[in-house]
């Protein structure tokens, strides 16, 4: 049943829900989607994980903007961002990184902008650096000019209009972990370090020795032949030099630290009453003054809030309440992070009133948001791939350990969660496939043949 006032913290939507994913499969098994998820037409829809409509853009001036302005600038930047797919295995790139090809691909069609009237040719751009913030959030990057523009069209999107989990995502967990044995999941051991290429051994029992040993913060330490590791990127990027003994070879380190990790946050506000139509699904947030072609300031105490892309409207009311869900990457969502509840509180009202036009706005009563930079064990929010990385990271990063196949002590250590799937990184989709390859890996060395 769907809960009354949940919600998320981390991972949001279903992307892509339909029969390509996994997710949305063993979601639909379990009975656990909304009856709308099901639909024919909601599995074919092409969204390309942008937030949902109908929406609101309001500016910085206190104004909601021309609808029919907004799309033009939403449908250039669409078909922008598309364009910049198609570099995928090309020689020469025509730039290193997909910011740096929007800004020289808008930068061409800047004359006929707004058809070439002053204002509304500035309005488009204020428009177009907003499209790049909303890229970052959902590319988990402080600046587009980050991710590399060549392996850019290798993420896959898989047709379907996104959607959520009535009674949350932990209800796939939930079902998921249900049918394991009492006792398999341990939570709360957090664990110190993973010794590899060992010999340990029991208490007592010579006999049995386990290549592996894993060590927990407790002190309790787990003997066995087979570890899949499935910590976050940003976690490995920190603390994998002391996390593995022996360290990891240079090449899978190489790849953690060319690939990408960066954060995005959400930041909830709960209101008595909504100010917004009840049939809206986003509030888009527009600063007037800014371009693509401009640094944005690197004052993050004055300015962090600019980085906004706006709120998701927590769809329907009769189970979230009214609830505004903002989302903010980067730096600037780094610095949201190191604020007090207040701090982040009284911000978000006022640019509320700022951008409605309305001082009497009513501050929401209540404010959460998520930290996943100061998380130790995640550092950021999911990987993509940077500039100076490739697809092959990726393929790198899953290479199980040791490297020698031919080793007498196999798959010691093997590597799932999102980073670690070429295709489907930074979704739950990819890290739910990456740990079935891993699994998989496993199954087909159990049932191999022994050499006789």
């Amino acid at each position: 049943p769907p809960a009354l006032g949940l919600v998320e913290i981390g991972a949001h939507w279903i992307h892509g829900p339909s029969p390509g994913n996994p997710v949305f499969c063993l979601a639909t098994r379990y009975g656990l989607l909304g009856p709308e998820a099901a639909q024919e037409e909601n599995q074919q829809a092409e969204v390309e994980g942008h937030p949902p409509l109908p929406s609101v853009t309001y500016g910085s001036s206190g104004r909601a903007l021309n609808p029919q302005a907004v799309s033009e600038a939403h449908n250039l930047f669409g078909t922008l961002l598309a364009s910049a797919r198609a570099f995928r295995g090309a020689e020469e790139p025509p730039a290193p990184s997909v910011g740096q090809y929007l800004r020289e691909e808008i930068a061409r069609r800047v004359p006929s902008l707004g058809g070439g009237e002053e204002d509304a040719r500035r309005l488009q751009l204020a428009m177009l650096a907003t499209c790049l913030k909303l890229e970052c959030c959902i590319s988990g990057t402080h600046s587009m000019d980050l991710v590399a523009l060549e392996p850019f069209g290798e993420y896959v999107s898989l047709p379907g209009l996104d959607c959520t989990f009535p009674g949350g995502y932990s209800s796939l967990s939930d079902r998921m972990h249900s049918a394991l044995p009492e006792g398999t999941v341990l939570l709360n051991k957090a664990v110190r370090t993973i010794r590899w290429r060992g010999s340990f051994h029991e208490e007592g029992d010579v006999a049995r020795d386990f290549p592996v040993q894993v060590e927990c913060e407790d002190g309790d330490t787990f003997l066995a032949d087979h570890v899949i590791v499935t910590v976050p990127l940003g976690f490995l990027k920190e603390r994998h030099q002391d996390f593995f003994q022996p360290p990891l070879p240079e090449r899978k380190a190489e790849a953690i630290r060319r690939l990408g990790f960066g954060t995005t946050n959400k930041i909830l506000l709960e209101f008595e009453q909504p100010f917004w139509e009840p049939q809206q699904h986003f509030l888009e947030v527009v600063w007037e003054d800014e371009s693509p072609f401009e640094k944005p300031s690197a004052d993050l105490e004055a300015n962090w809030f600019k980085k906004l892309i706006g709120f998701v409207v927590l769809q329907p009311p009769e189970q979230h309440g009214h609830v505004l869900c903002g989302f903010i990457a980067g730096k600037e969502s780094e610095y949201m992070e190191t604020l007090s509840d207040a701090e982040v509180f009284n911000t978000m009202t006022r640019i509320l009133r700022t951008l409605t036009g309305n001082p009497h706005l009513p501050a929401p009563k209540s404010v959460l948001r998520s930290q996943w930079h100061s998380a130790p064990y995640t550092r950021g929010s999911y990987s993509y791939v940077a500039v100076g990385s490739s697809g092959d990271d990726i393929d790198v990063l899953a290479q199980p350990l040791p490297e020698d196949p031919e080793d007498p002590r196999p798959l010691q250590l093997l590597f799932a969660g999102e980073a670690t799937h070429r295709t489907f990184y930074s979704t739950t989709h990819g890290a739910l496939l990456s740990g079935w390859r891993e699994a998989e890996r496993l199954n087909q060395l159990f049932e191999a043949p022994s050499p006789t």
